[in-house]
């Protein structure tokens, strides 16, 4: 008889090489679930949600240097952009913002609108726009082509909520709605201003 039979057909280091590939498939197993949350992190990211940071004061007081934003992108596919957002915009190669990445500014006019800056108000279709969010201060007129627009197909005309100091359609135009990152949905930081701006 056999040293195998005698001990009941067992070979000598099967149970070690079984836990070997027990702890292998483990770590292949959590190796997969950590690629699969990266990759749908990273979905997320490019095509629904991102986190933003103001900088600058062209939103003030609505939204301030350092507040922290979440941007949701999917509605720029379907270029459906209301009254009053505040968007995420594109700002490469727009005058005056040289070196900047991404502005935020609201939506004032879509395409069809004629929106025209006077006696320090916005005009949408010949109707004085009330807007509580500037708190008073009067909008002047930037470049005169840009002061009474209609805007064409997919043409937005965007302000920032602080008019003395935002470089926006005042000052560059109309803008494209392929330049629109996302609507900013909440501020979630810092925490006392937590909420929809």
């Amino acid at each position: 008889m056999s040293r195998a039979e005698r001990a009941g057909g067992a070979e000598p280091g099967r149970p070690s090489e079984e836990r070997e590939h027990a702890v292998l498939r483990e770590v292949l197993d959590w190796i997969r679930h950590l690629l699969v949350a990266v990759l749908v992190g990273l979905l997320l990211v490019l095509f629904v949600v991102q986190r933003n940071e103001v900088i600058g004061a062209s939103m003030e007081p609505t939204l301030r240097t350092g507040d922290q934003l979440i941007v949701e992108k999917v509605s720029r596919l379907f270029g459906d952009f209301g009254y009053g957002s505040i968007v995420t915009v594109d700002a490469q190669d727009l005058p005056g913002h040289v070196g900047e990445k991404n502005i935020i500014k609201r939506v004032i006019g879509v395409a069809g609108d004629t929106i025209e800056i006077r006696d320090g108000a916005v005009y949408r279709n010949g109707v004085a726009l009330v807007e509580p969010y500037v708190h008073g201060q009067p909008t002047n007129e930037g470049v005169p082509a840009f002061s009474k627009v209609t805007l064409a197909k997919d043409q937005l005309y965007v302000l920032g909520d602080n008019r003395a100091v935002s470089l926006d359609s005042r000052r560059f135009g109309p803008i494209d709605k392929s330049r629109v990152i996302g609507h900013v949905l909440i501020r979630f930081y810092p925490f006392d201003g937590f909420g929809v701006p």
